[in-house]
């Protein structure tokens, strides 16, 4: 298990102490913080790996805080650690920017295991810093996607979305491995979210431009590939 420095954004005292505990325990290094304008300042100073946040902490709530840290384009890896756990409120929290989502009460042993993934993640995603297909260029570093060119402004699920359709370009990409992989949902959510998102990608990355990128396999998915 690789050493993570974590920053712990939770206004329970007994819950931060276990799980300031468990992560020491396991070779991580936590700074733990109660309010939300404080965890907010500290996570935009970027020293962090992995964010760790409660979505009631005083001040500024969660989703609040993680919106403003995405708005700022930092990057850096969210875990919800909240009792609001219901499929709703799961899903406010991964389209406000977060990455996994544990509700209360949990396992210590399944907290780790998450923060472990989270971990590799980001240690697998920052060995390829630029990736291209056709005109199309997207630097995973600076967050700038460009055609032919042009700058395109993302919002940062879309620029997740994108990312993913291009490490898979040429293949077929499912509604459900969407669902698992950028929103990190096991269940279907019942909503158009992904419908919603692809279209809004597809104006921006194709309708200025010449030949389609991103088309619809009718009954399959998605794919992501030069025109033709």
């Amino acid at each position: 298990m690789q050493t993570l420095t974590i920053l712990l954004i939770e206004d329970d005292a007994d819950t931060a102490a276990y799980v300031a505990e468990g992560l020491a325990g396991a070779g991580h290094r936590v700074e733990t913080v109660a309010e939300g304008p404080r965890g907010f300042l500290a996570a935009a100073g970027g020293a962090f790996d992995l964010l760790i946040v409660d979505r009631m902490v005083p001040g500024l709530d969660g989703l609040a805080l993680v919106r403003r840290l995405r708005a700022a384009d930092i990057r850096t890896s969210v875990l919800f650690l909240t009792a609001l756990g219901d499929i709703d409120e799961r899903v406010a929290g991964l389209e406000a920017g977060g990455d996994d989502y544990l509700p209360k009460p949990f396992a210590l042993a399944e907290l780790l295991a998450r923060v472990d993934a989270l971990g590799r993640r980001a240690r697998q995603a920052s060995a390829e810093t630029v990736l291209r297909v056709a005109d199309l260029e997207v630097d995973l570093i600076r967050r700038t996607v460009v055609r032919a060119g042009q700058p395109i402004e993302l919002q940062p699920r879309e620029f997740q979305l994108l990312e993913y359709l291009l490490r898979n370009a040429g293949h077929v990409v499912t509604r459900t491995m969407l669902l698992e992989k950028v929103w990190h949902l096991r269940f279907d959510p019942t909503t158009n979210v992904v419908e919603a998102h692809v279209s809004r990608l597809r104006r921006k990355l194709d309708r200025p431009f010449a030949g389609e990128l991103l088309t619809t396999i009718r009954g399959a998915g998605y794919r992501l590939g030069p025109p033709g």
